[in-house]
């Protein structure tokens, strides 16, 4: 086929596309605003799916099938007010593609509702059972702005008439400097937390006209990356890592180096205008339940304290909170010395001696690289099966969606449209062929006695993420120099205890060792919750993290069962898409349009 051919044959199949989502979204609003539950169920295939963010429920709701999500559409409206559904200029036109094994026509649309803008992802397919006619087997709801209280952006960016020639006057720097020392006044919300979690949703909250004060244990933003590992980079690709409003620059590595990370940390909380109080450590706070409002006490580093009254607490300090300390029979007895993973820095001055790595996730295996480059002679001991998966490739088949191009908050809509079934069944099929990609690995591995596995439902390490914050390795190298015996594997199980020289196995022999470190990852973010705000307030909010009966994760990005305890974590991406939904909820709440759970 020629150029000049092959080019209108695209041009026809795009045009259709369109015309077929238009013509779908045309009947989904007569359907909606009719009320008429039969005929929106009649426009999905009977085993569909719908995620809401915010716009219909005000909450992160999945609903399965077309007579759930027609009842449950239904029941919303009156309060939504959903209308104007339509393809939108300037972003990615509706194109036929696969997803899930499924042909369909993929859409973004646009539409409006009573209080604000959304956005959200259509799929359609021929229903074999209806003479091929096109129906919906995902539709995506998003709340993207509230009417009146836009992100200031492009246009709408500040005038800066405070300080612009303001000749005799306070210039940029001291508008800066009174804003962040809080003498005057109490920030509305406080973040606990300075790093990708903390600045993203500082930074959307200050788009949004709310004051906000960031406070980082760390004496600069972005040590909490540059303290770590020596040799730690970013496992995956900038190109989905960047933050809100800024991208990385187009020159920088694939892997972002940990220093490179945490001096732009430091970079964008000051080009983002981000109140930020440094070596600063949130030690406790209690809820007001007549003035609605916390109290909350931080420690300074030069020893004092300070009492603020935020609306709100968001955590932002990670998926995990406090280093988790095994307790290892024998591990008292050791004369060398034992650290934790959180601890460690380089393998620089260990030359030449042994050690053992407790663990063997990815932060076990990367410092296990780094103390083999530096010539000591390391053993990994492992206590569970664990899933391993090449960093490229495999790693990067997650990445799919964002290789795809285009602007990058249309990426990210598309990946936010996904259900839980859906997105289970994603990571289901990316395994089996990270299984393909890396079989010579895995099969090594297992011969050395290694114990894999790829997940409780054979979903691999992203559900092992989101579940439980750890359990895999992203390799970065490391298992082929186990297959080859340059890196010792040790079973915990053949270990009696520990002793003074090192592992004492239960045959009699020992293992010596001079360093020992804990790769054992941390307890869950509840266990700072509750060294912090206590007992009672810990139980009330509930598990943080890991997957609730919905599907979605326990009490992440969205009200909790605490009115002003909010949390955010994860990767870049998660911290970039997800701040801007949680954003939204507290300038709601502020507004008075979002009542309490």
């Amino acid at each position: 086929m020629h150029d000049f051919d092959q080019a209108f044959v695209e041009f026809q199949a795009a045009r259709q596309a369109w015309q077929a989502a238009e013509n779908w979204l045309a009947g989904f609003e007569v359907a909606l605003k009719a009320g008429d539950a039969a005929r929106i169920a009649a426009l999905f295939h009977q085993d569909s799916h719908w995620h809401d963010i915010l716009a219909f429920t005000w909450h992160v709701t999945p609903v399965q099938g077309s007579d759930a999500i027609a009842a449950r559409l239904v029941g919303e409206q009156a309060r939504t007010g959903a209308h104007d559904f339509h393809i939108p200029a300037g972003r990615k036109p509706p194109r036929n593609v696969t997803r899930l094994g499924i042909e369909s026509i993929e859409a973004i649309f646009e539409f409006k509702t009573a209080i604000g803008r959304g956005a959200g992802i259509l799929r359609l397919s021929p229903a074999a059972d209806a003479n091929n006619e096109l129906k919906a087997w995902l539709i995506s709801t998003t709340l993207e702005s509230l009417d009146g209280h836009e992100e200031k952006l492009g246009s709408m960016r500040p005038t800066g008439a405070a300080y612009s020639r303001n000749f005799g006057g306070d210039n940029w720097a001291d508008v800066r400097r009174k804003a962040n020392a809080y003498e005057d006044r109490d920030p509305t919300v406080l973040v606990i937390g300075g790093a990708q979690a903390g600045l993203s949703i500082a930074a959307r909250l200050n788009q949004l006209g709310v004051d906000t004060l960031v406070v980082e244990k760390w004496a600069r933003i972005g040590d909490s990356w540059r303290k770590r590992y020596h040799s730690l980079a970013l496992h995956n690709s900038i190109h989905l890592n960047h933050l809100p409003y800024m991208e990385f620059p187009p020159t920088w590595p694939k892997y972002i180096p940990k220093d490179m990370l945490g001096n732009w940390f430091e970079f964008y909380a000051d080009a983002m205008e981000i109140n930020c109080w440094t070596d600063t450590e949130f030690v406790g706070g209690t809820w007001d339940e007549n003035a609605r409002r916390w109290t909350a006490t931080l420690k300074r580093g030069d020893g004092t304290e300070r009492v603020l009254h935020p609306r709100h607490l968001v955590f932002a300090n990670g998926v995990s909170s406090y280093p988790l300390m095994p307790d290892v029979p024998g591990l008292n007895d050791f004369n060398g010395e034992v650290i934790h993973s959180e601890g460690f820095d380089s393998g620089a001055g260990w030359e030449g001696k042994n050690a053992f790595i407790l663990g063997t996730g990815s932060s076990a295996n990367d410092i296990a690289l780094d103390l083999y480059s530096h010539g000591v002679k390391t053993t990994l001991i492992q206590r569970g099966s664990t899933t391993v998966v090449s960093i490229d490739p495999s790693a990067r088949l997650n990445e799919a969606i964002w290789d795809e191009g285009g602007p990058l908050e249309d990426c990210d809509l598309v990946v936010s449209a996904s259900t839980p079934p859906l997105t289970l069944k994603a990571y289901k099929a990316v395994v089996q062929r990270m299984l393909q990609l890396d079989k010579d690995m895995i099969e090594g591995l297992k011969g050395i006695g290694f114990k894999h596995d790829i997940g409780e439902d054979e979903t691999g390490h992203q559900m092992k993420y989101f579940r439980r914050g750890g359990g895999y390795n992203l390799d970065a190298g490391s298992s082929a120099l186990m297959i080859k015996g340059e890196l010792g594997l040790l079973q915990y199980d053949r270990i009696e205890r520990f002793s003074a020289e090192g592992a004492l196995l239960k045959d009699g022999t020992t293992v010596p060792a001079d360093l020992i470190v804990l790769a054992t990852g941390y307890y869950p973010q509840a266990e700072l919750v509750r060294r912090a705000l206590g007992e009672e307030m810990a139980e009330r909010i509930g598990p943080v993290w890991g997957i609730g009966p919905d599907g979605e994760l326990n009490n992440m990005y969205k009200r909790t069962p605490q009115q002003g305890v909010w949390f955010i974590a994860g990767g870049l991406a998660q911290c970039r898409i997800n701040s801007k939904y949680l954003a939204l909820q507290i300038k709601a709440m502020e507004l008075g349009k979002l009542a309490p759970l």
